[in-house]
């Protein structure tokens, strides 16, 4: 009982971070405008993201538009758009494939197939949370380097958005969910219970009787 409740928990913790993900993907707030020396009181402020960029005006007015063109992005932006989709996708088949193999489950028979498939399920979140770490740290690189830049201009200078703080912390629920998974299914035995082993039924003598060897 207490694997499965791990096992329960950690299918858990990979849901909550594939929806991080899938959060953390749309939201536009990847890289937002720096405040430093003359840009400390202005009259907007810029949000980038991987499918748009906005303007947030002092008054609380935004305006968001979609980036044009694809292929005019920078590298980390289309990078970051395609690992972000694919983390989106392996989620909901690593959710399938756990919930398949899962203790609290009838889909399979319990035995080795089962553990295996809780184990993939469990490694493909792991996978999950690899994939997503890359345009997340690619993104701060980036905006620490400009940041620290001096060749970069003030008002170019941007800092890390919220988007990337709840990306890395999806990131962390994905890899400890998915290793809480392959841990629990590892550990679980294969057959806990007794082998039960069955004797052969007993058969009559010539002269009606039981044989006395059966007694033994």
């Amino acid at each position: 009982m207490t694997s499965a409740a791990l096992e329960i928990l950690g299918l858990g913790l990979g849901i909550l971070g594939w929806v991080g993900v899938i959060l953390a993907c749309g939201l536009p707030m990847w890289q937002v405008s720096a405040f430093i020396d003359v840009n400390i009181v202005v009259a907007q402020t810029i949000w980038e993201g991987l499918w748009m960029s906005c303007v947030v005006q002092s008054t609380g007015q935004m305006q968001c538009k979609v980036y044009d063109s694809i292929l005019a992005l920078p590298a980390e932006v289309q990078a970051g758009r395609g690992l972000t989709v694919i983390v989106a996708l392996l989620g909901l088949v690593a959710l399938m494939v756990t919930v398949v193999g899962a203790q609290c489950t009838n889909c399979i028979r319990p035995g080795k197939m089962k553990s295996r498939i809780v184990v993939a399920g469990g490694a493909i979140y792991v996978l999950c949370g690899v994939l997503v770490l890359v345009p997340l740290c690619w993104f701060a690189n980036i905006v620490i380097s400009d940041f620290y830049d001096p060749t970069v201009p003030s008002s170019k200078k941007r800092e890390m958005g919220a988007a990337l703080y709840i990306g890395w912390a999806a990131t962390a629920l994905l890899l400890f969910g998915g290793c809480l998974i392959c841990c629990c299914s590892c550990s679980q035995r294969d057959d806990p219970s007794f082998p039960v082993k069955y004797s052969a039924p007993r058969r009559p003598t010539s002269n009606g009787e039981y044989d006395k060897k059966n007694y033994v």
